[in-house]
């Protein structure tokens, strides 16, 4: 079994299209190992704001199979194919890492570029992954966001899923 973190963002119909995500993945993958959810402000355009979170499974699937998959589940979401690249989206799921793979692995490059770059997919990876290293740098997902420095606005929201509060709002305590 590989161990994979997967990001997972919506801006358009958030809550609902978020939702589907973390349904499909459970019923693929059984539990599944939940980040915060934040809202965040778009990057490179003008838009809604993001809701983004970042989910950890283990499976034995190729990054290949969950590459099909995950594309499959985003156009069942009403995923435009060909959309600009810093455009809305209903969802967006991304391999950020595959156990320590580092390269292109199936056509995909791993670790995912933006878990340096964005505040919305390191932020939410240390704190489910804190003390797991990136494959390629070797720091901790902690020792990572604690050295980040880049303007990027992000807050925790209130999320439910499956009849249970998987995230609150700061100073939030029920």
């Amino acid at each position: 079994m590989s161990r994979v973190y997967i990001s997972i963002g919506s801006n358009i119909e958030r809550y609902r299209h978020v939702t589907a995500a973390l349904d499909a993945l459970a019923d693929w993958f059984g539990e599944l190992l939940i980040s915060p959810v934040y809202e965040t402000e778009p990057v490179g355009f003008n838009g809604s704001n993001f809701l983004n979170l970042v989910v950890g499974i283990d499976t034995d699937w190729s990054v290949g199979e969950l590459s099909r998959r995950f594309k499959q589940l985003e156009r069942d979401n009403g995923r435009q194919v060909n959309a600009r690249k810093f455009s809305p989206r209903t969802l967006d799921l991304d391999i950020l890492t595959y156990d320590d793979a580092a390269g292109t692995v199936d056509g995909v490059s791993l670790p995912r570029a933006e878990i340096l770059k964005n505040a919305f997919v390191l932020q939410p990876l240390a704190d489910i992954a804190p003390e797991e290293r990136h494959p390629v740098c070797g720091q901790s997902y902690r020792q990572l966001w604690q050295a980040y420095d880049q303007e990027q606005s992000l807050w925790p929201v209130a999320f439910n899923w499956q009849g249970q509060l998987i995230s609150r709002p700061v100073g939030c305590t029920e």
